[in-house]
């Protein structure tokens, strides 16, 4: 992802390695990266992607060509079929420069895909943590039982990025973890308790301003919960903004995975 890509880029500036920046500045019709994607380029290794096939291997000669002094920084215009053989169909511009300070400043900070508050430390939630480890987003992870978390997510074998973007929180009152979310936080709830889905449900449901809301279970426990929030006042349009079941349809099969990856998929389709 962008934000590793840029993070390489800062390391091997403060090292004084030579390498270049490969960005997308322009695209149209149909293309492998959008404009904004960037890639870095040294004389032994590559971070990142613009794409891959025949535009890649090009992308990366040039990248090479410029830094052996093959002139200014340029920008090259890549009619993907005409001129690499590629059936995309659409057209590639490519800024070639030097990794210096000025194109780290000119390189934005990513912004992540989503803020989630990840409710559960169990199977399922523990499935949907590690697909999370992949993805530019920003997790809370909340569970009352600290012991539950597996251990890569505390004692940081996974990298001080991953620590960053995944923050594990362990707590009595979870439910009072909702009021630390941004506004338009998205929320997935799925604890080992249907109480405790009920309380942490319910405080997402007043607050109102979620991006969304999903509760594993069934539409049997959907349709118990709706009843009791309706007991407690809360207005019947933000009930039905609430998702259960959870995950996308055409995914069959109950495993932790399949779960996680259905209702990652999910919210990506849901910060577009």
């Amino acid at each position: 992802m962008n934000r590793l890509v840029r993070q390489a880029a800062a390391r091997w500036l403060a090292d004084g390695r030579p390498a270049a920046v490969v960005s997308v500045v322009d695209t149209r019709g149909s293309v492998p990266r959008l404009a904004g994607t960037h890639m870095l380029v040294s004389a032994g290794q590559c971070i990142g992607t613009i794409g891959g096939g025949h535009l890649e291997l090009q992308a990366i000669a040039e990248a090479k060509d410029l830094l052996g002094g093959g002139g200014e920084p340029r920008q090259v215009h890549y009619p993907l079929g005409p001129a690499l053989g590629q059936c995309c169909g659409g057209a590639v511009t490519l800024r070639f420069a030097r990794l210096d300070a000025q194109a780290l400043a000119a390189w934005p900070q990513p912004q992540p895909l989503f803020h989630l508050q990840l409710y559960g430390a169990g199977h399922v939630g523990t499935a949907i943590a590690r697909v999370l480890t992949t993805l530019d987003v920003r997790v809370d992870w909340i569970d009352e039982r600290e012991d539950m978390f597996p251990r890569e997510f505390i004692d940081g074998s996974l990298g001080d990025d991953c620590a960053q973007r995944i923050r594990v929180t362990a707590v009595d009152a979870v439910e009072g973890e909702v009021a630390t979310a941004p506004p338009g936080a998205f929320y997935l709830v799925l604890t080992h308790s249907h109480e405790l889905d009920l309380r942490i449900t319910e405080a997402i449901l007043k607050r109102g301003d979620f991006g969304f809301l999903g509760l594993i279970g069934s539409k049997t426990k959907r349709a118990r919960f709706e009843h009791r929030f309706e007991q407690k006042g809360i207005p019947l349009d933000r009930i039905r903004r609430m998702t259960c079941p959870i995950g996308i349809e055409g995914i069959a099969g109950k495993e932790p995975e399949l779960i996680a990856v259905s209702a990652v998929a999910q919210l990506l389709q849901r910060c577009g």
